[in-house]
């Protein structure tokens, strides 16, 4: 099969291979730095106390609305006595080069596979949270792995590989619970590419239909344990307060991310140099244009982006455009898709847009770099490591930890929970 992205010079192919390469090796060498302490992060490990010692009653974790994926690979690490910052890196890299690999060849010959990885790995968000124990790797790992088990059936006509698809979103949805935008992208997926044969394949493996039956069946059930009900009372939120509270805030938020994302800078870097006004509302307009060029090559007639997929970018931008918080790392599950989409643009069909599409690139790989090395140099720097990380709310118990106390005369308030963490497992 012939390639269908726009050729590539032998030259600069193997820079972006080269390119690819350090990348990954600055990638694993985050394994060396200490654990990367989260707001999320305390959350997932205290939840992965209750799950082995029981929770205390009344406790903060008792209640905790996150799902068990994550904690449970924590909760195995730690039977294995491998529960450390080296392991937890190391499995996040491993998560997102094996998503990378199923997105590769879901898009085989349509994607150049090293531009692909460069601009995956080389954004920030990406570089910055590949090294915390949250739960984003993970959900890169199953659900790009849903999607190509999806692709298999496809190609195959395999109904293991649909049974797999399956199985695989429903390790999604433990994992995030906004993995559910999966469950409509496969149905839907099923009947629009055999929506000439859908009725011949009912009546022909009605044990398949009661198993996808089953399925839903299953989720209703299981909505709780899922945590699915949890979630849908958080969505619920911004809606009811209004309309203008919803633009005014969600999707300002989250416009704000995706202009972050498509920048590859974070907003307060650049924000430091301009009035406020002024950098706000940039980073508004160009998330507003993003997500609109993103829709329109995703649903134009000329894309070639498989229904399945746009059914499950659609389903994904929906619920995260209405999660009532503000974070970047929210985009990071689709990234690698985000990245296809971007790379199925035909921006050499006009002389400006190739131009344009080149520089682009350009920055977005310096910054990639930066990004990388200013990561390397705080990760190795303990000093700088304790004010920096988590914008400095853990300092005090980064210091306690790495130097037996803060380095602060000011140093009033220490989270005991917090350095018995650190102490445990950095």
């Amino acid at each position: 099969m012939q390639p269908t992205y726009y050729p590539i010079q032998s030259i600069v192919s193997n820079l972006f291979k080269l390119a690819v390469y350090a990348m990954v090796i600055v990638y694993l060498a985050g394994c060396f730095t200490p654990l990367h302490i989260h707001f999320d992060s305390i959350r997932y490990y205290n939840l992965k106390d209750c799950m082995e010692h029981k929770c205390a009653p009344g406790s903060f974790a008792s209640t905790d609305y996150l799902p068990y994926g994550y904690t449970t690979l924590l909760l195995i690490f730690s039977k294995l006595g491998m529960l450390k910052s080296f392991s937890i890196v190391l499995i996040n890299c491993i998560y997102v080069f094996a998503g990378l690999w199923f997105v590769k060849k879901i898009f085989d010959q349509q994607v150049h596979p090293f531009l692909l990885a460069v601009v995956v790995l080389f954004n920030w968000v990406l570089i910055k949270f590949v090294t915390h124990p949250l739960s984003e790797m993970q959900y890169i790992f199953f659900s790009c792995a849903s999607l190509y088990c999806f692709h298999m059936y496809r190609e195959k006509k395999s109904y293991l590989y649909l049974g797999l698809s399956f199985v695989l979103c429903i390790l999604t949805i433990f994992t995030r619970t906004v993995g559910i935008a999966l469950v409509p992208a496969l149905f839907l997926g099923v009947a629009w590419q055999h929506k000439e044969e859908l009725k011949r394949i009912i009546q022909k493996n009605k044990i398949l239909l009661l198993i996808l039956a089953a399925l839903v069946v299953v989720l209703v059930f299981l909505a709780k344990a899922l945590k699915i009900l949890d979630y849908t009372h958080l969505l619920k939120g911004p809606l009811e307060q209004g309309v203008g509270h919803f633009i005014g805030t969600n999707l300002q938020n989250h416009f704000t991310e995706l202009g972050e994302i498509f920048l590859n800078i974070p907003s307060n870097k650049i924000m430091n140099y301009l009035p406020a006004s002024v950098g706000t509302l940039a980073f508004i307009a160009l998330g507003v244009l993003c997500f609109a060029w993103f829709m329109y090559t995703m649903f134009s007639r000329r894309s070639n982006i498989p229904f399945y997929i746009r059914i499950y970018l659609l389903f994904y931008s929906f619920i995260i455009l209405n999660w009532p918080y503000y974070d970047p790392r929210f985009w990071v599950p689709i990234l690698p898709l985000i990245a296809v989409v971007i790379l199925r643009t035909p921006f050499s069909r006009r002389p400006a847009l190739k131009i344009f599409s080149r520089l682009y690139l350009v920055a977005y790989m310096a910054l990639g770099i930066f990004a990388s090395l200013y990561s390397l140099y705080i990760g190795f720097n303990k000093e700088r490591f304790s004010r920096n990380q988590a914008k400095g709310d853990y300092r005090n118990e980064y210091e306690i930890h790495f130097f037996g106390k803060p380095q602060t005369d000011t140093a009033t308030h220490v989270d005991q929970n917090v350095v018995d963490i650190l102490n445990k497992y950095d």
